[in-house]
């Protein structure tokens, strides 16, 4: 499988039998996609992005309240709860929040786990506390995490939150404002998680190659927002 991360809470995963993937807003991908296609995509709450006026009578997510952008439209989008299998990839979105008083600052969200070339990876989206055991247990094992840091879940409950899901590979995805809100909030999630991430421009790995210990890995954003001190590439095609 291998995993790359195009900016804020937007991840790629492609695997032997499918393309996943999360959180594609316009806001990060631009109206277009920027090249990027997926059979598969997830969206963890609805974009908050201003709609173009060119797109008003785009292809939307279930809910309506989420513009594809073109590159995208004919993939298969989930938006909520359930369990789910397209193209042989089983998906469970858990429904979670974006703060911590049962979404009544910033409303809810779906938690994507997909089981893609056997592995188990959780999109955590935009979530802002730790889970419960009933969403523990919806979430079931979890091989690989993608957390956000810099929006309103701590450094500590992060660490704390990838301590629930003992994960073997875990994927920060900075959700800041700025470049040193990002550094510092970085820096604090590192320094809880107890060492320092592997930078890598994606990632690739295999159900056999899961390191024995939890390893951080810090991508390179591929997309318009970048990693604080990385350039940013152009999306493949």
């Amino acid at each position: 499988m291998e995993l790359t991360w195009y900016g804020r809470t937007c991840i790629r995963l492609r695997g032997r039998d499918a393309v996943v993937v999360a959180d594609p807003y316009i806001g990060v991908v631009g109206p277009t996609g920027r090249g990027i296609t997926a059979e598969i995509v997830t969206f963890s709450h609805p974009d908050e992005s201003p709609v173009p006026k060119s797109r008003a009578k785009a292809k939307r997510s279930r809910d309506g309240k989420t513009i594809l952008p073109t590159s995208l439209e004919t993939a298969f989008v989930l938006d909520g709860p359930g369990e789910y299998e397209v193209r042989n990839v089983l998906l469970t979105g858990v429904r979670t929040f974006r703060d911590d008083h049962q979404g009544a600052d910033r409303g809810k969200q779906t938690a994507f786990v997909v089981e893609l070339d056997g592995m188990h990876t959780i999109h955590l989206g935009e979530i802002g506390h730790l889970l419960t055991e009933d969403e523990l247990a919806d979430v079931g094992s979890v091989d690989v995490a993608c957390i956000p840091v810099g929006g309103l879940l701590s450094a500590t409950h992060a660490a704390e939150l990838i301590a629930q899901l003992d994960p073997r590979i875990v994927v920060p995805m900075p959700v800041c404002k700025d470049d040193a809100d990002c550094r510092e909030a970085l820096a604090r999630f590192f320094h809880e998680m107890g060492g320092e991430p592997v930078a890598s421009p994606k990632l690739s790995v295999t159900l056999s190659g899961l390191p024995a210990e939890t390893t951080t890995v810090l991508l390179e954003s591929r997309g318009k927002v970048a990693v604080p001190g990385a350039p940013a590439e152009p999306a493949p095609a």
